[in-house]
């Protein structure tokens, strides 16, 4: 019996802990990126690095998407490549649109042209939408936000719904906030957490503002599920809130600290017109609890002690 084929563009975090669960599975994966390296960070620290079929891609190139699609002949495709820092992007914008909207065009292209019907997903942001009243749900407006990396994805967001239309099998999974231990170490919880369990003292942005944190093994657990659903769009999020200050007070706490003594506040962390409450609707996930009974279990201090205890 042939093995289930999943094609994974981009070797980034989500991708990895992805390979992990599809292995689990039985199924087959392949993973590209632009550097084929010796160690894969990612997949070395999930010890599957062995299991993965790594392939050279340029996602600029469209001979190149047909090819690798006609050799590995994928059921499905995650697009999860792309610059993923709002931060960073302000660096490097136009490689930040690239990536995003013009790489993900180049396979809806090839797909349409050859009247393929492989399932492809592409990862998104819960940034691109204007919240009502603090959350955020497929109804919502357009963000205004003219940030390069928001701005990528929003184009790109518009552009699937538009491909759709050709009978094109397209999702677009959204993600709030995706937490882990390969997080990098300058991202809120696990900045937080690595100094609570340190006792350092660390520098941080806004604290009074909320965001909805889902934990990375729930996240792929919502992914798998989706893939079975007829194709569109999902937001994929805990749809529960945790304020900055709440994230500081829990992880000092599980190492009998005061986290009043060890933050101070910096202007440089704060982000230009950020909204206070930024979060998921609940009702987001709605579709994992009828079809699948599949709830998200890991949010607000229980994912700050998941992450403390993984570190």
């Amino acid at each position: 019996m042939n093995k289930k084929v999943n094609l994974i563009i981009g070797s980034g975090v989500l991708g990895a802990y992805l390979s992990a669960d599809l292995i689990k599975k039985k199924e087959k994966v392949i993973v590209t990126t632009r550097f084929l390296r010796k160690k894969m960070h990612n997949y070395n620290y999930l010890k599957i690095q062995k299991k993965v079929k790594f392939d050279k891609l340029d996602i600029k190139n469209k001979n190149s998407i047909q090819k690798i699609i006609y050799k590995y002949k994928p059921e499905k495709i995650f697009y999860f490549a792309g610059q993923s820092s709002i931060t960073k992007s302000l660096k490097n914008q136009k490689e930040t649109f690239q990536s995003h909207y013009n790489g993900t065009k180049n396979f809806l292209d090839v797909l349409k042209e050859k009247n393929l019907k492989i399932k492809f997903f592409k990862a998104n942001s819960g940034y691109i939408f204007a919240p009502n009243k603090g959350k955020i749900d497929l109804n919502c407006k357009f963000s205004s936000n003219k940030n390069p990396y928001v701005k990528a994805q929003k184009e790109t967001f518009k552009l699937l719904k538009k491909y759709r239309q050709f009978g094109l099998n397209l999702s677009s999974l959204v993600f709030m906030q995706v937490e882990s231990p390969l997080r990098p170490n300058d991202f809120l919880i696990k900045k937080v957490c690595l100094g609570a369990k340190n006792k350092d003292k660390i520098t941080v942005g806004n604290i009074n503002t909320f965001r909805d944190y889902s934990w990375i093994t729930e996240v792929i657990k919502a992914i798998i599920l989706s893939t079975k659903l007829p194709s569109k769009d999902f937001i994929i999020s805990a749809g529960r809130k945790i304020s900055g200050k709440e994230i500081l007070t829990a992880a000092y706490k599980l190492n009998k600290l005061d986290f009043r003594k060890y933050y101070s506040v910096s202007k440089k962390f704060y982000r230009k017109n950020e909204d206070k409450i930024l979060t998921g609707s609940i009702k987001n996930s709605s579709y994992l609890k009828k079809n699948f009974n599949f709830r998200f279990k890991i949010f607000g201090n229980s994912l700050v002690k998941k992450m403390y205890k993984s570190l």
